[in-house]
């Protein structure tokens, strides 16, 4: 069985940078297309990002397109997102997550990280 592990969050100033980290262990995740969500304090999660099971093709919220990039190395079973000129409403607590198809989508994820947060100060 495939567990997700997010890493890399943690307190940033407005403007900075963060990496974030989704490490599988179990099985290859090499297969799946694989995404990034966030869910903010009283809010619903949102997609943020997507990439396809070999990292040819992107997909991103309108939101953090330009900021923030998604890539995979799938040598290492790892998926990850830089996030850069961070802004206070990128705070939330960040979920890896497998989508249950190759190719990069806002939907049909089936396996889901434990998150990271990630706190971005005025």
């Amino acid at each position: 069985q495939v567990q997700l592990v997010e890493s890399g969050g943690g307190l940033v100033q407005a403007g900075g940078s963060l990496r974030l980290s989704c490490a599988a262990s179990g099985r290859t995740i090499s297969s799946y297309a694989m995404g990034w969500f966030r869910q903010a304090p009283g809010k619903e999660r949102e997609f943020v990002a997507s990439i396809r099971y070999d990292g040819g093709s992107t997909y991103y919220a309108d939101s953090v397109r330009g900021r923030f990039t998604i890539s995979r190395n799938n040598a290492k079973n790892t998926v990850y997102l830089q996030m850069n000129s961070l802004k206070p409403e990128d705070t939330a607590v960040y979920y890896c997550s497998r989508r249950s198809e190759s190719f990069p989508g806002t939907n049909n994820y089936d396996l889901w990280g434990q998150g990271t947060q990630v706190t971005v100060s005025s």
